[in-house]
């Protein structure tokens, strides 16, 4: 499924089955905490926290998913096409960043 694709998935299921958008800032306020649950889950999981007995069965895939909901949320409300914009951004880093990576040492 390409982006337009799953906008379009986003926006007929608030059609389908809720109410309406939330607002944008409410969204942003829900991006926020998605990003956080993701970034507990990473801290404890990758990195050098403890993961609690709580936080072992959380599924890091459906905590992505609810970013990547959210944000297709956010194109949707603001008017944004995500696959131009994507593809334009990623045109954009493939030139600058051609050998950019590659010639950083702490790369190697």
């Amino acid at each position: 499924m390409n982006l337009a694709h799953a906008q379009k998935a986003v926006d007929d299921w608030i059609k389908d089955h809720g109410v309406r958008y939330f607002n944008e800032l409410t969204n942003m306020a829900q991006l926020t905490e998605e990003v956080g649950e993701v970034a507990r889950i990473i801290a404890r999981r990758y990195g050098e926290q403890s993961e609690k007995p709580s936080d072992k069965d959380k599924d890091l895939g459906e905590e992505l998913a609810d970013v990547v909901f959210v944000v297709l949320c956010l194109a949707n409300q603001t008017g944004i096409d995500l696959q131009a914009a994507f593809d334009k951004k990623m045109d954009l880093k493939t030139k600058r960043d051609h050998d950019r990576h590659k010639q950083n040492p702490k790369l190697q």
